[in-house]
């Protein structure tokens, strides 16, 4: 086996293959050629090779968002680095460990004029855990920091960056190792001692509790604890898509809930607790809600940060959510209350007006969300873009069999469709992702991508614009709102398509809708991207109307 002759370059590979990082995610330059040339060369690694940067980082996003294991990332000096920010970020707040791995000039060569040269020391500073600087000479410091910056990723669940210096020559090769490595083991993360029996007395004797749950892993909490919850009819569980909690006495579609109501209803809805668990969280309703009728007690349940999203959080338990249920719900007393039968009423109402809408409306976004959600197989790993897609998809009770995923971190559409891709790689199962069209072109570079499975389906809502922007508070008739808001076009994916192998179906209808939808999700040689055209006119009045329908 070929390994390179930089003495660090052997140093990173060997340290990542004792720390079991197996997915490495290179993209093509010269001044990583020594880790490409120690990754390529292990047959331990598992390597993909992804020009575009931007894209690299998101797949690898994908893969780790599955996994829950730290992936590595491998790419040149200079401006190639800069591209993997968008889904470092999107990590550091979605708690997804990556490895960032950047190859650099030495120090005497920085700073000079020389071509493909940034400052690339600490250039993430703001949205890292840790950086390890390495150098040339040091290579017991070396061999420290870059165990202590794997380890961060893996104990805090984010991203890390290991930035190394490589002189000329770059491609010499030697059959063995300079020396062999030891690793340094992990500490484990600290949790809260607290004694739970004075916040149980606490929950126990409050008839009014919240539960609201942001993003959050599938299988994260055991089932006899939901049922807990769902039996207590003090306590309202709210979920949202990217939950992927179910039961029959939870309330999915927060806004469904909430953006009818009055502000009497408001005030009755108010809870003496809220007990909060899980990533960021999509409502923007149930924030204003919450901001405007604090509760008495804010509590937050996880090993990692917490947000004081609604102004007032006083507790945060740095506990597994199991454990802390179990503590907590130790002492198994119930206090009598109305709170959760009162809005049970309130949510079959809700529901039953929802279907009458639907009857009602002409083809839009809404029809063809409705139309998709209902068609998808069970176990679908559902991967969904953001802006107007994961809105649309919070107004409906999906499959509860499937697993929902969005880069709600950042919420930012740059990366969606990279690590939508990403994560299909992963498993046998097969993932479909809906997206709108802003997002989809401009991730349009995912596509080309030579690790694409063959089951891998994405659902376009192409409404020829930033739809999102119709909806939202503001003035829809300002002066070239059209270009500058909405961004019109007249783009369609046939072409994108053609080019990268798959399948491509367009619908402009809700019967076209059903007939494309009958076979979409059946085994086929090439991944299929099914084109929705829905007419932009209508979906913003379609939306905001429904809203008013259900009261």
């Amino acid at each position: 086996m070929k390994h390179p002759k930089i003495p660090l370059a052997q140093t990173v590979v060997q340290i990542c293959k004792l720390k079991q990082i197996e997915e490495i995610i290179i993209s093509p330059g010269s001044r990583n050629a020594p880790l490409i040339i120690g990754f390529t060369n292990d047959s331990f690694f598992k390597c993909y090779s992804i020009v575009d940067e931007r894209c690299a980082a998101f797949f690898a996003l994908g893969i780790a968002q599955q996994t829950n294991k730290p992936v590595a990332l491998v790419c040149t000096s200079g401006s190639a680095l800069l591209n993997y920010y968008p889904a470092i970020a999107e990590a550091f707040f979605s708690n997804i460990p990556l490895v960032v791995i950047s190859a650099d000039r030495p120090h005497n060569l920085l700073n000079i004029g020389d071509g493909q040269t940034i400052n690339q020391e600490h250039v993430f500073s703001n949205h890292i855990l840790y950086q390890a600087n390495l150098t040339e000479e040091n290579q017991a410091e070396n061999e420290i920091e870059i165990n202590q910056a794997i380890n961060c990723s893996k104990l805090k669940l984010g991203p890390i960056h290991i930035n190394a210096p490589f002189n000329e020559p770059l491609y010499e090769v030697v059959d063995k190792i300079s020396e062999h490595l030891k690793i340094i083991e992990s500490k484990s993360e600290e949790v809260t001692t607290d004694n739970l029996s004075e916040f149980a007395s606490i929950w126990n004797s409050a008839k009014r509790k919240m539960v609201l749950v942001g993003v959050n892993a599938p299988n994260e909490v055991e089932q006899k604890y939901l049922d807990y919850l769902a039996d207590d009819d003090a306590v309202i569980v709210f979920t949202e898509t990217t939950s992927n909690l179910h039961n029959d006495e939870f309330f999915p579609s927060i806004d469904k809930i909430l953006a009818p109501l009055t502000d009497d209803e408001f005030r009755k809805l108010q809870p003496e607790i809220l007990l909060t668990f899980g990533g960021m969280i999509i409502s923007k309703k149930v924030k204003a809600f919450l901001r405007s009728n604090q509760p008495k007690y804010h509590w937050h349940v996880g090993v990692h940060k917490a947000n004081n999203t609604y102004f007032c959080l006083d507790k945060h338990f740095k506990l597994p959510l199991n454990q802390f249920f179990k503590e907590l719900l130790i002492e198994n007393k119930k206090s009598p209350s109305t709170y959760k039968e009162n809005w049970k009423d309130v949510k079959l109402k809700r529901s039953s007006k929802h279907d009458e809408y639907l009857k009602s409306i002409p083809y839009s976004d809404f029809i063809a969300f409705d139309l998709v959600l209902k068609s998808m197989p069970n176990n679908t790993n559902l991967q969904i873009g953001n802006s107007s897609a994961v809105r649309y998809v919070q107004l409906f009770d999906i499959n509860p069999s499937l697993k929902v995923f969005c880069n709600r971190g950042t919420s930012g559409i740059d990366g969606s469709t990279s690590t939508a891709i990403g994560a299909s790689t992963t498993t046998k199962t097969q993932t479909v992702f809906i997206t709108g069209d802003l997002s989809f072109f401009y991730d349009s570079n995912a596509l080309w991508n030579n690790y694409i499975p063959s089951n891998f389906r994405i659902i376009l809502i192409n409404n020829s614009g930033g739809g999102i922007f119709r909806i939202l508070p503001g003035h829809k008739n300002t002066n070239n709102f059209d270009t500058y808001f909405e961004t019109k076009h007249n783009l369609n994916a046939m072409h994108l398509c053609d080019m990268y192998d798959f399948d491509y179906i367009a619908a402009n209808s809700k019967e076209n809708i059903s007939d494309a939808l009958v076979n979409f999700y059946e085994e086929s040689n090439s991944p299929k991207l099914l084109e929705i055209f829905t007419p932009s006119a209508v979906n913003d009045e379609v939306l905001l109307n429904y809203f008013q329908f259900i009261k």
